[in-house]
């Protein structure tokens, strides 16, 4: 049975796009005999999560709390995001709904959302980083930083590295990013991570920090131990989420009845959260419960050298003053 998995995992993969639609997702969830995400209890635990007021976020925010976590719902608008909270907490009946405000693509903000989730939770048991949008505009935060890398790329490293003793104290805690399958098609870039005014295109932007957030994920795993914390990413396929809805909305026209729902966007994500599988690796790249190469195309895996590695790592420390940051690379020295 194994082996007709493992199959029939490859012939929807190869081809892309059943993979990321509801099809992949139905046939895994039925191949794979997938345990259903309301049979964990997450008592105790503490979660947080930005980007959690809609979309995946939403979804994943209120199926951990059905699960008994502690979930800490982080988002930019407070009324939004206390609304989000209440109602979260009626369709759950849980009452450790917590609400956090930050925007990830302001540091400054960033900064002090770690000192409030800190002086809250001496111990954070996971870190989910969801926040980000596609936006055709560009735009740049208060320090010149075009928005979609300040908001996916630097904030997150900067609040993963802010909450590193509160994530150390779970031992091991987890750190969770939800990257994109778009990335698979643009290569690593530090020099061009930031797309120009001139010829910029938000989804190519998109990809390219979706790039590095993956990137970031593996070089986070060979610097922090797994002992202390583990580090994932995962790409959700195709969700029918109101972010899709504004940014893509001719790609949601034409795939709309393949579309999956927020919550099986969401699956891979929560069972990440939840299941021990994800405590006997880390760095790994994840979609439908299952690990993925972060590469399909040789053409992108040429751009992934050590020496780019090396210089997104040390840019990521620079941009964020993060002299807290693990610098050294264990197996390289870099």
């Amino acid at each position: 049975m194994r082996r007709l998995a493992d199959l029939a995992d490859a012939v929807l993969e190869l081809p892309v796009a059943p993979s990321f639609t509801r099809v992949g997702i139905a046939a895994r969830r039925r191949l794979d005999g997938w345990r259903d995400l309301d049979g964990y209890d997450l008592s105790g635990r503490v979660v947080v999560v930005t980007g959690a007021t809609s979309g995946l976020g939403a979804a994943a925010a209120e199926q951990l709390a059905s699960m008994h976590a502690h979930v800490v719902i982080v988002g930019r608008d407070p009324e939004k995001t206390e609304r989000t909270r209440d109602r979260i907490a009626a369709a759950t009946g849980s009452g450790t709904v917590d609400t956090a405000i930050a925007d990830l693509g302001d540091l400054d903000a960033v900064r002090a959302l770690a000192d409030d989730i800190a002086a809250r939770f001496p111990s954070v048991d996971t870190l989910v980083h969801n926040a980000g949008a596609l936006s055709s505009k560009r735009t740049t935060n208060a320090d010149g930083i075009e928005t979609t890398v300040a908001s996916q790329v630097l904030g997150p490293f900067l609040l993963t590295t802010l909450l590193l003793p509160q994530l150390g104290a779970a031992r091991p805690g987890r750190v969770i990013t939800v990257s994109s399958g778009g990335m698979y098609a643009t290569g690593l870039t530090v020099g061009g991570l930031q797309m120009d005014a001139d010829g910029y295109g938000g989804s190519e932007q998109y990809a390219r920090a979706k790039r590095a957030q993956v990137t970031l994920n593996e070089m986070w795993a060979e610097r922090v131990p797994a002992s202390d914390v583990v580090f994932h990413a995962m790409h959700p396929g195709w969700a029918d989420t109101p972010g899709v809805e504004a940014s893509l909305p001719t790609f949601r026209r034409i795939t709309g009845p393949l579309l999956r729902s927020a919550e099986e966007g969401a699956d891979t994500m929560v069972w990440l959260v939840a299941d021990d599988a994800a405590l006997g690796s880390s760095g790994r790249f994840w979609h439908d419960r299952r690990q993925r190469s972060i590469h399909k195309l040789p053409t992108t895996r040429r751009t992934d050298t050590p020496e780019r590695r090396a210089a997104l790592w040390a840019w990521c420390v620079e941009q964020t003053a993060s002299r807290s940051a693990p610098n050294t690379d264990p197996d390289t020295g870099a």
